[in-house]
């Protein structure tokens, strides 16, 4: 199948299978903290303890064999804007003020890219052949603003990747059966999709249901991509396993989506195939 799950030492996560760079999308299971933010949550700003919250990245970062010190992550905005990031730009993600920007792009061996999400679609991509990865938060602003079409944009651009080399993971968020939106979500995508978009959308009287997933699927394969990773679980309806912004009423941690280009640092496989 196209997604495993691991669980190591009782952290619990999901890689794709055609991503070759170190890589996960976590779930909430694993981690130290407690009440509604019960265990790994690893949202930063999110109310929870911070102490607990930098514990969580310690059992995260140990259960895949990386640094803390290597994360790089941003303020997420809704946006459209891809940073390209350093060496430089590793261990600042506690102690400074990120810098916006709803995804990252690095050709850097040792940089691990991280973004965050509870019901927003997470996509990770890695051009095993130019040696590139981009972490990509996108939710229906940025869908519809096409953030992972500017990915790819930028790592054809400026380091010489082919659209057709480069693997995509698009792991869990909401998906179609849950998220129920209004006419100005849906007019935002047809802008950007024409009637490529109907295949996202199902109307129920007033509302539609989206599928965020097949949009940014659709957007991929418009920027040249072939090997699509999508996974098939709902945050909403697999709150007990994902954060869920609606599920929760917005009280709630948030799950992270990493990607590293190390090829000295593999994941220490305990899966299950799914």
């Amino acid at each position: 199948m196209s997604f495993i799950e691991h669980t190591v030492d009782g952290v619990a996560y999901m890689t794709a299978a055609n991503i070759g760079a170190v890589h996960a999308f976590s779930m909430r299971l694993g981690g130290v903290s407690d009440g509604m933010y019960r265990s790994l949550n690893l949202g930063i700003g999110s109310g929870d303890d911070f102490a607990l919250v930098r514990e969580n990245y310690e059992i995260f970062c140990r259960s895949l064999g990386i640094s803390i010190d290597s994360l790089v992550g941003t303020r997420q905005v809704h946006g459209s804007h891809i940073r390209i990031v350093t060496l430089s730009d590793c261990g600042k993600l506690f102690t400074q003020e990120p810098l916006e920007a709803d995804g990252m792009i690095t050709g850097e061996p040792g940089v691990a890219l991280i973004v965050f999400t509870a019901d927003c679609t997470p996509i990770l991509l890695h051009d095993p052949v130019c040696g590139v990865i981009a972490a990509v938060h996108s939710g229906w602003r940025g869908t519809a603003s096409d953030i992972v079409g500017e990915a790819v944009r930028k790592m054809t651009g400026e380091f010489g990747c082919s659209p057709v080399q480069i693997k995509a993971a698009i792991g869990p968020c909401i998906s179609k059966c849950c998220y129920e939106t209004d006419s100005d979500v849906v007019e935002a995508l047809r802008k950007r999709l024409d009637d490529s978009v109907e295949n996202c959308l199902v109307a129920r009287e007033e509302k539609y249901m989206v599928d965020l997933k097949e949009a940014n699927r659709l957007l991929l394969t418009r920027a040249g991509l072939v090997d699509i990773s999508v996974s098939d679980e709902c945050t909403s309806c697999l709150s007990d396993k994902y954060w869920s912004h609606r599920r929760t009423n917005g009280k709630r941690g948030s799950q992270a989506a990493l990607i590293m280009r190390n090829a000295e640092c593999g994941i220490r496989n305990k899966g299950i195939d799914l």
